[in-house]
């Protein structure tokens, strides 16, 4: 036995079925396409979307808002964080890096120091954004805030 005489098992295969080869193949006329009409005749392709005329799904369901090609998404840090973590790790200075090492942020992600939750802590610390009641907490308790 070698592959030059090898064939499949008896019934796994089917021959195709040869469409438009006269009336006594039985698929002759008008070769299992039906009488007229677009779909008969050679060459129709059916455009996508296409529902027989009907208000296609694309034009009935109404458009609304834009995608801003230019925002920013800032990965938000709330100041009760920071205290939590200025507690554990004893730390007075807090950056990106910090954040990263706490496995709080990812390396490329923008950070945004958000004002939910309390400071009891003296920290200066570096971020990309800051809301306004960060900083004032911030401030309050004379840390410093810097923008990267």
């Amino acid at each position: 036995m070698d592959l030059s005489n090898m064939k499949p098992a008896g019934g796994s295969t089917k021959g195709s079925k040869r469409i438009g080869r006269g009336q006594g193949s039985g698929y002759g006329g008008t070769s299992t396409r039906g009488h007229k009409g677009a779909k008969s005749r050679s060459g129709y392709s059916r455009k996508t979307g296409f529902e027989g005329g009907q208000m296609p799904l694309q034009r009935r369901v109404p458009k609304f808002g834009f995608k801003n090609i230019n925002r920013k998404e800032y990965k938000g840090i709330n100041i009760s964080t920071l205290q939590e973590l200025a507690e554990k790790k004893k730390l007075t200075d807090i950056g990106v890096e910090t954040l990263i090492e706490a496995g709080l942020v990812q390396k490329n992600t923008l950070v945004k120091i958000l004002g939910n939750g309390e400071l009891k802590t003296k920290l200066n610390v570096k971020a990309h954004a800051f809301s306004e009641s960060a900083v004032k907490a911030i401030e309050a308790l004379e840390g410093s805030v810097e923008k990267i």
